[in-house]
């Protein structure tokens, strides 16, 4: 289950980016969550996508 607060939601992205998956788009395949919404949860803390870096920042 992915968490709904945007703070856990984004340790728990980054923490299975870097330990799970080699993209964004792999994760969201994995866990059956919506890419889009994803995003615009975690930039409500002004965070983005870093796909060079695999995480957001």
């Amino acid at each position: 289950m992915i968490p709904k607060d945007p703070v856990i939601l984004l340790s728990f992205v980054n923490t299975k980016l870097r330990d799970e998956y080699p993209s964004l788009e792999e994760l969201c395949a994995a866990l059956g969550a919506d890419e889009t919404a994803l995003r615009e949860a975690l930039a409500a803390l002004h965070c983005e996508y870093d796909a060079g870096r695999n995480q957001f920042i």
